[in-house]
């Protein structure tokens, strides 16, 4: 009587964990399409080429200058992710796009971002698998490699500064003699 039970349940379950499934695969892929870098740019591009990609670009007001040369001189307009509008900052160095910055204040929510920082987090693992991650008092770090960039996502949890910011570098290996 029991082997029949389980053959009766086992199909019962089954739609239920098929619609589970279902609806996971489509939140997952709409949490990746929403952090994913914009149709048609890639790390490496030259400038017109961004442009190309991005006719709405406008060019940053005071470029922010980075370690390496960067320079982050281009800005698109503001997206929406895990709840909160990040502005996209372009950063080139030596005529090629290096880091795209993607950073949202989180000053005005209750949670100074935390639910954002999670759900972003939540994507990154779906997305490049387990995450190198660092977490003090007043910040929250996950970072990521791919074949082409280095992905990290940082939660600033001070108050007057609450913050999140998603950013993809261009990938740099290197051998021992360049250390």
């Amino acid at each position: 009587m029991s082997k029949l039970r389980s053959v009766v349940l086992l199909p019962s379950i089954g739609p239920f964990v098929r619609a589970f499934a279902a609806g996971a695969a489509v939140f997952a892929a709409g949490a990746l399409h929403a952090q994913a870098l914009p149709p048609g740019v890639r790390l490496g591009m030259t400038p017109g080429e961004l442009q190309a990609a991005m006719p709405a670009l406008e060019r940053v007001q005071r470029p922010q200058r980075l370690a390496g040369g960067l320079i982050g001189s281009w800005q698109a307009a503001p997206v929406s992710m895990a709840g909160l509008v990040f502005e996209p900052i372009f950063f080139f160095a030596d005529s090629q796009l290096r880091r795209i910055e993607f950073l949202a204040s989180a000053q005005a929510l209750p949670d100074g971002g935390a639910a954002a920082f999670a759900e972003l987090l939540r994507w990154g693992r779906g997305a490049f698998g387990g995450e190198l991650a660092s977490n003090d008092p007043g910040t929250a770090y996950a970072a990521w490699t791919s074949e082409a960039a280095d992905v990290y996502l940082q939660h600033v949890r001070d108050a007057r500064r609450a913050s999140v910011r998603l950013v993809y570098k261009a990938r740099q290996v290197r051998d021992g003699s360049e250390l």
